[in-house]
């Protein structure tokens, strides 16, 4: 089990977003967090990926539970074990695609020439080996987040988790980003968690999980 959440709670003042999420995820698998706007889709996604605290509940990552860690430990362990793709793509302007994908081994102490080699591999893994020197303006909307995907998966994290991965996409694109979530778990045995409203990518997951009102269905 690589993530097992129990009883998760979320207030946002007199708002009670999560009541009581249990949530579990092998490894390997590729999951889709369904629902409307307003669910608790994102929340629970942002808890799951160590930037929000719940009220109450218990979350384990593969075998850790990172709520009981310091904050500078819980920081390390987010940059070690997590990999984030957001519906922006978040890279920085100034630097290059492989300077981009550079940045999370940058920040967990790796040296330079060990990040640039796991850059150069991950950016063939997304097929981007030709544009690494290009910076993000150079690039199309679906190759800056190809980019973001190499970046999270640059510390071989236990999860990647994405929220609306596609969000911004045109459809063509679409289809090109979902089928590399997948090529990434057949080839690294990668565990997903997607949060998304698209239902063709939904639908090619392994297993989907509709919220509504702070409960899965």
């Amino acid at each position: 089990m690589v993530i097992d959440a129990k009883g998760i709670k979320k207030h946002f003042g007199p708002l009670e977003v999560l009541k009581g999420v249990d949530f579990c995820v092998e490894k390997g698998e590729v999951v889709a967090i369904t629902g409307a706007s307003g669910a608790g889709k994102s929340t629970l996604l942002q808890i799951l990926g160590t930037l929000s605290t719940p009220d109450a509940g218990t979350l384990t990552i593969d075998g850790a539970q990172p709520f009981g860690l310091s904050s500078r430990d819980l920081s390390a362990f987010r940059n070690k074990q997590i990999g984030f793709v957001f519906q922006a793509h978040h890279l920085l302007p100034e630097f290059t695609a492989l300077e981009n994908v550079m940045i999370p081994a940058l920040i967990g102490g790796s040296g330079t020439s060990e990040a640039k080699k796991r850059a150069l591999e991950l950016l063939e893994t997304v097929g981007l080996s030709q544009r690494s020197t290009h910076k993000p303006s150079e690039l199309s909307g679906g190759e800056q987040q190809r980019v973001a995907i190499a970046r999270a998966l640059m510390q071989r994290p236990a999860i990647l988790l994405a929220d609306e991965p596609t969000g911004n996409l045109d459809s063509r694109t679409k289809e090109e980003i979902h089928r590399l979530f997948f090529s990434l778990r057949d080839a690294l045995g990668q565990t997903i968690v997607l949060v998304t409203h698209d239902p063709a990518l939904a639908a090619l997951c392994d297993r989907t999980c509709q919220m509504k009102d702070g409960v899965f269905l």
